[in-house]
This record gives structure tokens, sequence and C-alpha cells, in this order.
């Protein structure tokens, strides 16, 4: 006995937008919380605005202060950085994969302060040590390590936490 198999590849096309709907919409969209451009292309590629008309309506947004990619960087950085507890590297990762410029990069990065950054790294390292079962305090400093370098921490930051650490 066979089943008919369902078709994955196949979804339903999501309606296509006006211009006038278009620019509503994704004047919306932004206000409602910080957009990138990537974001706002792909969303708009979604729904049947492509080329001169979509870019078109970035530069509307960007001209009356929907669309900052600064402001974008500054917001990202803040949110990933004291919830997500994110290093500098991840984040740096993230913003380019979404195609922020370096000087916006850069830009947001400096909302991260050197004394809160080290208390996040020291307090994130000290969590992920405790919870490690490991006996072999080798395989959990690797472990450990492992896990930092994963959350987006410099390399030299966690040998130095690390010392820190373990002479507790």
């Amino acid at each position: 006995m066979s089943y008919p198999r369902k078709e994955y590849g196949q979804q339903t096309p999501k309606k296509q937008w006006t211009p006038q709907e278009a620019k509503l919409k994704i004047a919306a969209f932004c206000a409602y919380q910080e957009r990138c451009q990537e974001e706002v292309r792909k969303k708009l590629a979604e729904r049947g605005v492509y080329g001169t008309a979509a870019e078109d309506l970035i530069a509307t947004l960007i001209a009356e202060g929907f669309l900052n990619e600064e402001r974008y960087a500054k917001a990202f950085v803040r949110g990933k950085f004291r919830l997500k507890k994110w290093g500098r590297n991840k984040i740096i990762h993230e913003l380019k994969f979404r195609k922020i410029s370096p000087t916006c990069i850069n830009s947001g990065l400096k909302e991260i302060e050197g004394e809160e950054y080290w208390n996040l790294l020291l307090e994130v390292a000290g969590k992920k040590w405790q919870s490690l079962k490991e006996k072999d305090p080798l395989k959990k400093k690797y472990q450990t390590k492992q896990y930092l370098m994963g959350r987006g921490f410099e390399q030299d930051l966690i040998q130095m936490v690390m010392k820190e650490i373990i002479s507790e």
C-alpha cells in the first residue's frame, strides 16, 4: 500500500504587493523593530517587489529615517551582547552576514565597554566551568574553551579568563 507523498518544494506563493501597498507595509515592518537593508530586500522579494522598485523604496525608507544601518548595528550589538551573551567575533560575523558595512560594525561595537565585556566573559566561563561534570581538568578546560570560542569570545581573552578561573 502506498501513500501520496507531500511535496516540500511546493509552497503557496505569498500575495504580491502593489507599489503603494509595499511602501506602507514595509514602512510598518521597519517601524516595528530595527531592520537592515538586507532584511528589507528579502521581505520585498518575498512579496514580488524586485530591482529598481525595491531599491527606490529602500532609498525612500533611508531618507525618511525608517532604515539606518548604524542604528541597526548598535541595537544588534547591544541585544546580542547583553541578552544572548555573545562575544565580539560572533557579533561581527553575524553583522557581516547581514551585509552591514565595516564602518557601521565598528560603530556598533563601541556599545560594548571593555570592563563589561570582561565581566560577562568571566561570568559565562565560570558558569560553564561549574556546569561541566568532567573529572579530568584538561578535558574540562578544553570543553570550556571550545564553548567560549563558539560564543564568539577572543582566544587571548579566553586564555586569561581560564587562568583566573583555574587559580580560584
